[in-house]
């Protein structure tokens, strides 16, 4: 009889090899970015829920209503009853008790548990225990597990700790976990030997436990300090590749050769302008000469400014260095309108100096766009400025000597790379709006030399900043309603895009700040209710472009006066109307977002505010808001920033923390090192990268072969 062919699972495996889970349900995990086995075991969980102290019905009635998550052990007491209510909403209902009590326990839209509760069967119930009809003791869709055989009844059997992983619509939470259980099982079976990428010698001077225990107990931590001691191992391991990446390829980037470059006549250019440039400009344009006339490897510099501190005039200058050098330039934005402004601002000035400039984006007419890449191709075409069109490969320059990109943080390390790589040793130089403090960029962008611009241009004012709690909301109306009946415009920026974006998991403590604002409900009561007769417009980030796009530009028109949006407006168009900016729910927000947010306004001659609404109570969030209040320069917002909340306010655009990235995407994302809070626990991974390299530059050494093995993994595209 033949035998049944067993399939052999590794790191490689996609995720439809383990039982259960279908072409279809592998769709899902893609979503997620899980295509293999390897990536399931290191979708590390967001969050835990402390489940292994229990407690009776008795006492979880004394703490009923005040918010705190328990554990119950309960017996199921009558058969699950599932009934359909108002819109379709699918209730299954049971009674479950204990010695002390009964609890009455309810699953919303999930009828498929009627199965999972036979009466008589013993379960852990971990969430919030609530006063109901008459006032019974109930839960609302609790977490729950049955007590394993041989359990003696009090659920010591089970995890203390369970993980909970970011998921998406259609698979649920026990799917996930199963998933990542059984690969667990496959890749670290218990008496199997796997190769530590960190020497053992590092690990036992960081006082680091192994990887093996570490993504064990990442999933599976039978204490806090076993979980402690594993979050402690990989957050040191993505920091120390990363940090072993940017020092491999700024090697690799200095081992280039640069084209020769002459230094030109710089005076035509400033006799061009029409305001006197700062120290700080003068300096920035003085590194980008040296940079590209006087040194072997090509330029590649981050150019970090405040908002409002010039940073594109200083780009034109390095753009006139290449065209003076008979060299092709280009420029890319991350939105077609941010490109569209700097084709307005940068191709008059140009034309002044005798050089032709080009817009290409995704909207320009297929006829034009074919005359401009057969120009960039032939060489007739000096400087094109664009979107991502740039990135497309029948883009081809003739002799392409620099290539800028402006706000980094939105395009990633690969994106950047594809257009550097249309000309050999092409200079580089990317700008920056964040202000991120020095130590910090040092480490982030230690690929990159750095250019700070920390000076405002004489005449850019003071955007007014206040703080405010919901008392004032009547009086705020009235100041927005002022301001657009003056002919300006108003921002309006909410955390989160739908309500109940925010709904808690089960189990998981209620959080003691006010209700999200929505952009999409609010903009609707603002347009209805508060302001009927002012046009209003919402913008958030799951809009297709081009509707993002529209809505901007009939925004830059002036065709709305208002503005609701999430923080995608962080990074956009130049608006020099637009003198308000409100801030709905600011704790959720970083100090250095908020600071970014402010910038939006006060870009013309009008006086503008910003005002920060929250009903967060405690000292620590008025200590935040209050350094807004009292300071306008961005880098010392920042410094204060990471004093307050460690490196990882500039890891995360998004406040809620759902999607944690460092220099986002092209490769660069973590897994795990969104849980840094201690900018000290940063520099040692840093240095410790940086005392390998020293001894072994390309990791060639026997003990750094698991090592090089990783970052190959990790950061293969870009480096080695």
């Amino acid at each position: 009889m033949p035998q049944k062919k067993t399939t052999v699972l590794a790191a490689s495996s996609p995720v439809t090899a383990l039982p259960g889970i279908s072409e279809t349900r592998g769709a899902l995990f893609s979503k997620l970015g899980i295509e293999t086995l390897a990536d399931l075991v290191t979708h590390y969980p967001r969050a835990y829920e402390f489940r292994g102290k229990t407690a009776s019905v008795v006492e979880a009635a004394e703490s009923a209503g005040r918010g705190e998550t328990v554990s119950l052990i309960l017996t199921v007491g009558t058969q699950p009853k599932v009934t359909t209510i108002r819109r379709g909403m699918v209730l299954t209902r049971f009674t479950a008790f204990d010695e002390t009590g009964s609890v009455q326990i309810t699953y919303f839209n999930q009828p498929y548990l009627r199965d999972a509760f036979a009466v008589g069967t013993t379960h852990r119930f971990f969430g919030r225990c609530e006063r109901g009809v008459g006032g019974r003791l109930a839960m609302n869709t609790p977490g729950h597990e049955p007590l394993p055989p041989g359990d003696p009844g009090d659920g010591s059997t089970l995890p203390a700790i369970c993980p909970i992983y970011r998921t998406t619509s259609g698979l649920t939470r026990k799917l996930l976990t199963d998933a990542v259980s059984r690969a667990l099982d496959a890749l670290y079976p218990p008496d199997a030997e796997h190769p530590d990428p960190l020497p053992y010698a590092l690990l036992r001077e960081e006082g680091l436990c192994g990887r093996t225990y570490a993504v064990e107990r990442i999933h599976r931590p039978e204490n806090e300090a076993a979980l402690d001691a594993a979050r402690k191992r990989l957050i040191f391991e993505e920091l120390l590749l990363f940090a072993l990446s940017l020092r491999i390829r700024r090697a690799q980037s200095e081992a280039r050769t640069a084209r020769p470059m002459h230094a030109p006549d710089m005076q035509r250019f400033y006799d061009r302008l029409p305001y006197t440039l700062t120290g700080a400009q003068m300096r920035a344009i003085d590194a980008f000469l040296h940079d590209m006339t006087a040194r072997p490897s090509p330029m590649n510099r981050l150019l970090s400014g405040d908002v409002g501190s010039g940073k594109t005039v200083c780009a034109a200058a390095a753009l006139y260095v290449a065209l003076e050098n008979g060299c092709q330039a280009a420029m890319m934005a991350p939105t077609e309108i941010l490109a569209r402004q700097h084709y307005d601002d940068l191709s008059p000035l140009f034309a002044v100096l005798g050089y032709e400039c080009a817009l290409l984006v995704g909207a320009t007419k297929p006829k034009e766009k074919s005359q401009i890449k057969a120009r960039l191709a032939d060489g007739t075409l000096p400087l094109v400025i664009g979107t991502h069109a740039l990135l497309e490969e029948n883009v081809v320059f003739a002799d392409c000597g620099l290539v800028i990109t402006d706000e980094q943080h939105r395009f990633g390390v690969s994106q950047r790379a594809a257009l550097a790589k249309k000309a050999e040793n092409v200079h580089t130089l990317i700008m920056s709006a964040t202000p991120i403090p020095r130590t910090l960029a040092l480490m982030l962008f230690g690929d990159l030399d750095m250019s700070v611009l920390d000076e405002l241009p004489p005449g850019r004012q003071r955007v007014q900043t206040f703080a405010v709690d919901e008392s004032y909301r009547d009086r705020l109306n009235g100041f927005i309603r002022k301001q657009a009946e003056a002919g300006h415009q108003v921002y309006i920026v909410c955390p989160a895009i739908d309500e109940g974006e925010e709904e808690p998991i089960p189990g998981e403590a209620v959080q003691t700040r006010p209700t999200m604002k929505a952009a999409v409900a609010y903009a609707r009561e603002l347009s209805e209710r508060v302001f009927p007769d002012l046009p209003v417009g919402f913008l958030h980030g799951k809009m297709r472009p081009a509707e993002k796009e529209a809505i901007m530009r009939r925004f830059a028109a002036g065709e709305l006066l208002i503005l609701v949006s999430t923080t995608v407006i962080e990074v956009g168009v130049n608006v020099p109307t637009a003198t308000l900016m409100v801030v709905e729910n600011a704790e959720y927000f970083g100090l250095s977002q908020l600071h970014q947010l402010r910038g939006r306004v006060g870009r013309g001659r009008d006086k503008s505010w910003c005002i920060l609404v929250s009903d967060k109570k405690g000292e620590d969030a008025g200590q935040r808001l209050d350094i807004l209040c009292k300071t306008a320069n961005g880098y010392e917002v920042a410094e204060r920033d990471l004093e307050m909340r460690g490196p990882g306010d500039f890891f995360a655009a998004d406040p809620a923390g759902v999607s944690w990235e460092v220099r986002q995407s092209g490769g660069l994302r973590f897994d795990i090192a969104s849980f840094c809070d201690d900018v000290e626990f940063l520099r040692r991974a840093f240095s410790a990268a940086d005392a390998i390299i020293a001894a072994d530059p390309m990791l060639e050494r026997e003990e750094h072969a698991a090592l090089r093995e990783a970052l190959m993994g990790r950061f293969g595209a870009l480096i080695l």
